[in-house]
């Protein structure tokens, strides 16, 4: 079969790199993908969030099914528009993608399901938001309600920087996401993802992780997009996920089915984790970056057979097949992240990395020029590795990250400290 998979960062390579372990894949195409992409499938200049145009690219080059990765084309209704034009696709209608797209939506059909989450309020204007703040002291939680590229997230310690938070929100720091703030009240424990892939119907859940968002060692400094991951995610025992399917994830499809919504692809719910109970933080609606790359250094190319069972309907019956072996992948950053950072550095050294079932580089943001690969956003590498125990799959990705020659890039030594500990 042909495939598409829309994106270009570290997810898309991972979910490339699964595909082309599946021998149904014949052909594979990544939009507009990147340098390491570039090396095992052919790389396209599309538009991934125009419709019309991925429409037509995928009729001219005979694509049968398509995997939409970042989570800006799922708002703005790619997929409808695809499986409007009869496309096979994996990802959630533009409605369903709500649940990541609207925070206050994610809070009506948690409500509505009675989803265990944190109380919450939701503000169109500043000074009623200044107020309630005030009023509820910290920590608290403040979130613009759109879309903002994972930074519209911020944990206020004091009342100053959540009062803060909010000026910057109405402001404009966020753009349109930040148009409607939602408050939440701070949910104590230890977080974790939980993945589930969805056919409307069925869900069948396909794995664990726990990623690192604080860009220094010791979880310290400001948040990130993510610079590390590991799975499984041991604070998610079996017990626990099977409570969070059954409280939280089943009751939420219930509801979207009941909606009119119908929800199709991989749902992330990001769960807080405290005295062995579960609770909602938010909602995903594609795999996580970089939690995709171990789960599908783990899955490998059965992850293509069961997304395309969930894109089809046929999930019901589905098993996932999980070796008894944990992953780990360190993010590689450009200095300066998550501020203002260099472009266009090079980074020597990948021909030495190992490429395969236990050890992958995978490209986040890079680009090919004049034979280098050079560096072109903020998170650059995703240094991946599996072992028989978390230790091992460490030592395996740090032995690559210590061969990789970009000195103008950083990392976290301590990925995985919790579990390791």
């Amino acid at each position: 079969m042909n495939i598409l998979i829309l994106g270009g960062g570290g997810r898309e390579h991972a979910l490339a790199w699964a595909c082309l372990q599946n021998p149904k894949c014949d052909k594979l195409i990544v939009a507009p993908g990147n340098a390491g992409i570039a090396q095992i499938a052919e790389c396209a200049s599309l538009d991934i969030e125009d419709g019309a145009a991925v429409i037509g690219f995928s009729e001219a080059n005979s694509i049968d099914f398509i995997i939409v990765g970042p989570e800006a084309p799922l708002a703005a209704g790619v997929a409808d528009d695809l499986r409007g034009a009869g496309f096979s696709v994996f990802g959630p209608s533009k409605e369903a993608a709500r649940l990541e797209a609207s925070k206050s939506f994610t809070k009506e059909v948690c409500d509505a399901a009675k989803a265990p989450t944190a109380a919450w309020k939701r503000f169109t204007e500043a000074q009623p938001a200044l107020d309630y703040v005030a009023a509820e002291g910290a920590p608290i939680v403040v979130k613009a309600d759109g879309l903002a590229a994972g930074k519209g997230v911020i944990v206020a310690e004091t009342v100053d920087q959540a009062q803060d938070a909010i000026r910057d929100m109405f402001g404009g720091e966020f753009g349109a996401a930040g148009a409607e703030v939602v408050i939440e009240e701070f949910m104590a424990g230890e977080e974790a993802s939980f993945f589930v892939l969805c056919d409307g119907e069925t869900a069948l859940p396909i794995g664990t992780a726990q990623d690192h968002k604080r860009v220094g060692d010791g979880d310290t400094g400001p948040n990130t997009g993510g610079m590390g991951a590991y799975s499984p995610a041991p604070v998610l025992t079996d017990e626990i996920a099977q409570m969070a399917l059954d409280e939280i994830v089943k009751p939420t499809l219930r509801v979207m089915a009941e909606r009119g919504t119908p929800y199709q692809g991989v749902l992330y719910a990001g769960l807080m984790i405290e005295n062995g109970k579960p609770r909602l933080v938010e909602y995903n609606v594609r795999f996580g970056d970089p939690e995709c790359q171990v789960l599908m250094l783990r899955l490998g190319g059965q992850a293509l057979d069961l997304m395309q069972a969930a894109a089809e309907g046929r999930l019901e019956g589905c098993t996932v097949n999980w070796a008894d072996d944990h992953a780990m992948t360190v993010v590689m950053a450009a200095k300066g992240y998550p501020g203002a950072y260099a472009k266009g550095t090079e980074i020597k050294g990948l021909e030495a990395c190992p490429e395969d079932s236990k050890n992958m580089v995978f490209h986040a943001g890079t680009r090919a020029e004049g034979g280098k690969v050079l560096a072109s956003g903020g998170r650059v590498l995703n240094v991946t590795a599996r072992g028989a125990t978390l230790a091992e799959a460490a030592e395996r990705a740090y032995a690559m990250v210590d061969s990789i020659d970009w000195p103008e890039g950083f990392y976290r030594s301590d990925i995985g400290w919790r579990a390791l500990s």
